[in-house]
C-alpha cells in the first residue's frame, strides 16, 4: 500500500523543495503542486472560481502520480492549502473543496514551519501574515484530528528532520 505524505503549510516554507527533496532520498515520485503550473499559464489575474479548478487539478495531478510512488507518495500541498487560501482571499471556501477534505485523507501531513526567510515571488501574497497563516495550518490540522508534525530547520537540518519524522511515523 502506497503512503500518502501531505507537504502543507504557509507561503515560502519550502514546501515544493522539501517535496523534491524527500522524493529523491526515499527514491520515489512526488507531486508539484498544480497552482503554480496553473497560475503562471493563467494569462490574467486569479479568480475566485480558479481555486476550485486548482484543487481539482491538484488531486488529479496526485491520482497521476499513484502509480509511480515507491511506498511513499509525497505531495506537494494538498486541499487545506487551497481552503485557507480561499477563505483569507475572499472570505469562504467552495462547498466541493470543505467536503473533499473530510474525506480525502492523508498518511502523514508535514507542516513547513515559517522559519525559513520569506523568498519574494510573484506568486506570493502575505509575506506580513506568516504567523497567521502558520496558525490556520496548525489549527486545521489539530481541529480535524489530520495525523502531523511540525517540520523545522533550514537546509539539510530540515530535510533531516523531515526524514526522521517520517522514520519514527508509526503507519
Amino acid at each position: 500500500m502506497i503512503r500518502k505524505i501531505a507537504i502543507t503549510g504557509p507561503e515560502s516554507t519550502g514546501k515544493s523543495a522539501l517535496a523534491e527533496q524527500l522524493a529523491d532520498h526515499f527514491q520515489t515520485t512526488w507531486v508539484p503542486e498544480y497552482a503554480r503550473q496553473y497560475l503562471n499559464h493563467l494569462g490574467r489575474p486569479y479568480e475566485e472560481k480558479d481555486i476550485l479548478l486548482i484543487a481539482k487539478g491538484q488531486l488529479a495531478a496526485e491520482a497521476s502520480q499513484l502509480s509511480y510512488a515507491n511506498i511513499l507518495l509525497f505531495c506537494d500541498t494538498e486541499l487545506l492549502v487551497t481552503k485557507i487560501w480561499s477563505e483569507v482571499k475572499y472570505h469562504r471556501c467552495n462547498p466541493w473543496i470543505l467536503e473533499t477534505i473530510k474525506v480525502h485523507r492523508y498518511d502523514l501531513y508535514l507542516l513547513c514551519d515559517i522559519d525559513l526567510p520569506w523568498q519574494e515571488d510573484p506568486l506570493r501574497e502575505h509575506p506580513d501574515q506568516r504567523q497567521y497563516l502558520f496558525d490556520l495550518y496548525y489549527n486545521e490540522l489539530k481541529n480535524r484530528k489530520f495525523p502531523f508534525r511540525v517540520v523545522r530547520g533550514r537546509g539539510q537540518e530540515r530535510l533531516e528532520n523531515a526524514i526522521k519524522i517520517i522514520h519514527n511515523f508509526p503507519f
